[in-house]
């Protein structure tokens, strides 16, 4: 399967973007994000996220993801996104000038988790989602090449069609542009558990 341009679509379409075959850039918008309910008690649903439909129970996505954060929680990355109440973000954030969080959000049936971990401040990171049915390995990588486990997950309402793709946000003041490269789907990178 292909990320194919002409079958994406957006979820909270962002006022500026550029979508080329091997390129793809989303400005944020100041205070935008997902999140809902756990422990802050309010609800964001008003982040862009591009995405495709995939009924495809086996894959792994990749991206490249390049970023020129300045403000706390600027943040990109992947997205699997089926409505509200059921999401995963993958994706790496700015908290200060010392360090980036390295982390994901899964959001089950209305409830998110958020699992974090600190790294160094860069410009880039390689983040991967795989997919086996309704479970999701969530994985990172410095250069593309040898990546890292973050988390596996499962999606309460990830067993059927997915929705899947990029998104960028900007928690609280901030905007900047998220600069994504080297997308795409694979075979399944996660094997099977024996």
């Amino acid at each position: 399967m292909k990320f194919d341009k002409e079958r994406l679509f957006w979820v909270h379409e962002p006022k500026s973007y550029k979508i080329d075959d091997d390129r793809i850039v989303i400005a944020t918008a100041p205070e935008t994000d997902f999140w809902r309910r756990t422990y802050y008690g309010f609800c964001h649903d008003n982040a862009p996220a591009l995405l495709i439909k995939t009924d495809e129970r086996y894959f792994s996505f990749g991206v490249r993801t390049d970023f020129n954060f300045s403000k706390r929680f600027d943040q990109c990355g992947i997205m699997i996104y089926q409505n509200e109440e059921n999401s995963v973000k993958v994706g790496v954030e700015y908290h200060n000038e010392s360090e980036q969080w390295l982390g994901s959000v899964v959001t089950n049936n209305g409830f998110s988790d958020w699992a974090t971990t600190i790294v160094p401040p860069q410009d880039h990171m390689y983040l991967r989602v795989s997919r086996r049915e309704s479970d999701f390995l969530i994985e990172n990588s410095a250069d593309g090449v040898n990546y890292n486990q973050m988390r596996i997950t499962h999606l309460c309402e990830g067993g059927g069609e997915i929705n899947i793709g990029l998104f960028a946000c900007s928690a609280e003041d901030g905007s900047f542009d998220a600069v994504f490269t080297e997308f795409g789907f694979t075979d399944c990178k996660w094997e099977a558990h024996k």
